[in-house]
């Protein structure tokens, strides 16, 4: 997500710091253990809330126009031409199992276009409603830009179908100047890609539309500017456009790094890279990650759900493994990243599962089945490490209450929108991470290994109603997307509710069968005091031990 729409290549890192960040993972059929594709994004923003776009299908008449409001601000940008037919768009997946997401990298500064129309987030979504394929979103976007000008800073987008999955890199070409500089590169089947506020395409084939796409102006743009004067075949887009510094690496590849890490050979190698040491040999930093890995395992549902929940855990990194995590392991920092002591400037690591989530998502298209059962959109609000993702159909006619569009604000706290029912569970547990992650696993686990296993039936039974009915199947899948999300919340608020009494004011009540622990006259067993870790109780004696110090007799 941005906020900014004016950004320089020295300050680009900046709008990482504000927490304006975002992640995508991208995973091809034969990278999957089923053959289905993958494509996962984080909305992260202090400031977005999390909740379901849900656009019906419709038809307009000819010559109908549609206002373009800016998905970040509300600021209408103006009007463009609206087709004739939309598709329905459930979140970021379509009827036809088409999916986008996205992460901004901001590039330079003088390449965004005030006087441009789409904003990143309407491209989005315009996309969506117009395309059937992979492909022809990345047509539709291009054709929109080109009509109508690009109006942010730089973006990625990942962008799949049933078949395929692209990752598209668009900057726009500054004031006055309509289209956008871009070029979309296909995965190719049995890899991964992933990509996380910093622009990835380096070099990139020339002439292989199959494989790879791009504006005509790509190259000749920066030649112009005397920002590329190699050979044709040399031209990187992001050392043209958006090269990474310090910030580029530290906090946004690392996060693709700590995917590829979890399931490729090699990944040590980048870990100065990711560490923030740029390196610039001719204009083109060295050392970078590939744009995409094979992967040593296939991988499934339940392992792209859990790579969002990524903190760089069992890695130099890890957040748990500094003081700074507290004496209760704390895997976030609160921000800002960066600060300073005595004139030295120092940082935290930003990594995939962040406090400041709006929503998130795994959208998954299997190409064995018709589209309206095909496509699930696995979606969760708030911090990613501790919501639950739950199964929404892509064919879906209705939203969920809890989850939808309009339920609920960032000003106003309601126990009837998902989104603050997953927030006040998980800033609570914020408050003792260690001991009440265990108890928020234990649940997460219950309910997303039970919608997973659900899956096949669930396939099998709109299958055979597809069969015979494709609107009785539509409408089944519809009623058990809204009833399995809603009942979430219900389960999701059940377990705030015995969070805060089990640990009510730092003491852990026993339990014993599943039942808090009663003195047999309706009264608590007295609770646990599990005090503090000796080696946090050890930081406190060397800061101000004389002053804790007990004189006399121990009387504890």
């Amino acid at each position: 997500m941005k906020k900014i729409l004016t950004l320089t290549l020295m300050i680009t890192a900046m709008v990482i710091f504000t927490g304006n960040a975002c992640t995508n993972y991208i995973v091809t059929k034969g990278a999957s253990t089923d053959g289905s594709t993958f494509i996962t994004y984080s909305a992260d923003s202090h400031t977005l809330f999390g909740e379901l776009y849900f656009k019906p299908a419709r038809d307009y008449p000819d010559n109908t126009m549609m206002k373009i409001y800016e998905w970040d601000t509300g600021k209408l940008l103006g009007e463009i031409k609206q087709v004739n037919h939309t598709f329905s768009v459930v979140g970021n997946m379509n009827e036809f199992q088409v999916a986008i997401g996205e992460t901004t990298f901001g590039g330079r500064d003088e390449l965004v276009n005030p006087e441009g129309i789409i904003d990143y987030g309407s491209l989005i979504y315009l996309a969506l409603q117009r395309s059937k394929t992979a492909k022809e979103a990345i047509q539709v976007m291009a054709s929109l830009v080109n009509e109508y000008g690009y109006y942010s800073s730089g973006e990625s987008f990942s962008i799949s179908d049933k078949n395929e999955c692209w990752i598209l890199e668009m900057i726009g070409k500054g004031k006055g100047r309509k289209g956008a500089l871009w070029v979309a590169i296909r995965i190719p089947d049995g890899y991964v890609s992933g990509h996380a506020n910093q622009a990835r395409i380096t070099t990139f084939p020339l002439n292989d539309p199959a494989n790879c796409l791009y504006d005509t102006e790509v190259i000749t743009f920066a030649r112009e500017k005397g920002w590329f004067t190699g050979k044709d075949k040399d031209f990187s887009f992001s050392d043209a456009y958006a090269q990474p510094d310090f910030g580029g690496a530290r906090f946004c590849d690392i996060r693709v790094w700590a995917f590829f890490n979890e399931i490729a050979d090699g990944m040590d190698k980048y870990e100065s890279y990711v560490s923030g040491n740029i390196k610039i040999e001719n204009g083109v930093v060295t050392g970078r990650m590939p744009l995409y890995v094979k992967p040593k395992r296939k991988l499934s549902t339940q392992d792209m759900i859990w790579f969002m929940r990524n903190y760089l855990q069992g890695t130099k990194f890890d957040m748990t493994q500094d003081l700074g995590a507290g004496p209760w392991g704390l895997p976030y920092r609160w921000r800002p990243l960066q600060w300073k002591v005595d004139g030295q400037t120092y940082c935290n690591e930003r990594a995939t599962a962040t406090q400041q989530t709006g929503f998130v998502f795994v959208a998954q298209a299997r190409s064995w089945l018709p589209d309206p059962i095909g496509g699930i959109f696995w979606f969760g609000v708030d911090d990613a490490n501790l919501s639950v993702f739950v199964p929404l159909y892509c064919s879906i006619t209705r939203a969920p209450e809890t989850y939808a569009e309009g339920n609920g604000n960032m000003l106003s706290f309601s126990t009837d929108a998902a989104f603050w029912v997953f927030t006040w569970v998980s800033n609570f547990t914020y408050s003792r991470y260690s001991l009440m992650v265990e108890d928020v696993r234990k649940v997460q686990k219950e309910l997303e290994d039970k919608y997973i296993a659900f899956t096949p039936a669930i396939d099998l039974a709109a299958k055979s109603l597809y069969d015979k009915d494709p609107g009785l199947a539509i409408s089944f899948l519809t009623d058990y997307s809204v009833n399995t999300a809603n009942s979430t919340v219900k389960r999701w608020k059940s377990l705030g509710e015995y969070l805060l009494v089990k640990y009510h004011d730092g003491n852990v009540k026993k339990e014993k069968n599943g039942e808090f622990e009663t003195n047999g006259y309706g009264l608590p067993v007295s609770p646990s005091q599990p005090g503090y870790p000796e080696w946090y109780l050890r930081k406190i004696i060397q800061d101000k031990g004389e002053h804790f110090k007990v004189i006399g007799p121990d009387t504890h």
